[in-house]
């Protein structure tokens, strides 16, 4: 359903370009039962395959016969390196459940275990910056039926959700 109503929501904007916006979304929800943190994050596949590429020296051909069997490794050592996140003023790490690609755009499911409250969010996130200057990363998180985000960029790719 959030694939579908995002894909709704931008898809009208990106309709007359070859989408000249860039613009990924990283929806963080705390899970209390589970004690977990899920995250779901969307960014357009053709712009991260060419970052995964020139950062790694690779050609991944997503989305196709050719894509290698392994590339999974490479978007998750990719966004370890750029996509940070501390809970409660601790760094944690976070495991790569898997990967979905929806028309050009590619949904990444993550999740860190053992959290058992939530009373801040810090996020690091530059990905896609460094070969696209007008990359935005919205993140989106909803904690304890308490709802906050934040826009990041190039300038300012770091920002800090209290709880």
């Amino acid at each position: 359903m959030k694939k579908t109503v995002f894909i709704l929501l931008l898809l009208p904007l990106f309709a007359f370009s070859v989408h000249k916006y860039y613009l990924a979304l990283t929806e963080i929800e705390y899970d209390a039962k589970n004690k977990s943190v899920q995250m779901i994050m969307n960014v357009f596949m053709d712009d991260f395959e060419l970052a995964i590429n020139k950062d790694f020296n690779l050609n991944l051909e997503l989305a196709s016969n050719k894509e290698p069997k392994n590339v999974d490794e490479h978007f998750f050592k990719y966004l370890k390196q750029h996509f940070k996140v501390k809970i409660n003023n601790k760094e944690n790490s976070y495991r790569f459940i898997g990967k979905e690609y929806d028309g050009n755009i590619i949904f990444f499911y993550l999740e860190i275990d053992d959290v058992n409250e939530v009373k801040s969010i810090e996020i690091q996130n530059d990905i896609l910056v460094l070969h696209f200057p007008d990359q935005q990363n919205l993140v989106k998180a909803k904690i304890n039926n308490k709802r906050k985000s934040l826009f990041l960029d190039k300038k300012n790719d770091k920002g800090l959700l209290n709880f």
